[in-house]
């Protein structure tokens, strides 16, 4: 069973940073991992993604590009999400996400792996 569990959310004022850890468990064997955020009464939203074969491609959502940074440390098995500019509607709960397939698939299909998630509050 892949565990995955986050760390580094919080509350910060419009403008600021913050940065996102998820450790995933050593029975992780797979190729993508990322984050999703979820606001109440809303979908889920894919944020950022990064294969984990070494190779570093990446995907980010378009409300996030320029702002937010996804990277990978292969040897902790971590994924982490540095954000930048933080706005106001950056506010949600973050979820990490690691999945079996390639990310491409993944994020078309869905991710197999969640965390429990850690909340960002960005005030205006």
């Amino acid at each position: 069973q892949v565990q995955l569990v986050e760390s580094g959310g919080g509350s910060v004022q419009a403008g600021g940073s913050l940065r996102l850890s998820c450790v995933a468990s050593d029975t992780y064997r797979g190729y993508c991992m990322g984050w999703f955020r979820q606001v109440p009464g809303k979908e889920r939203e894919a944020v950022a993604a990064i294969f984990t074969d070494g190779g570093g491609s990446t995907y980010y959502a378009d409300s996030v590009k320029g702002r937010f940074t996804i990277s990978f440390d292969i040897v902790k098995t971590t994924v982490y999400l540095q954000m930048d500019s933080l706005k106001p509607e950056d506010t949600a709960m973050y979820y990490c996400v690691a999945a079996d397939q390639a990310c491409g698939y993944s994020l078309t299909y869905g991710m197999d792996y969640w965390g429990k998630g850690t909340l960002v509050t960005i005030s205006s």
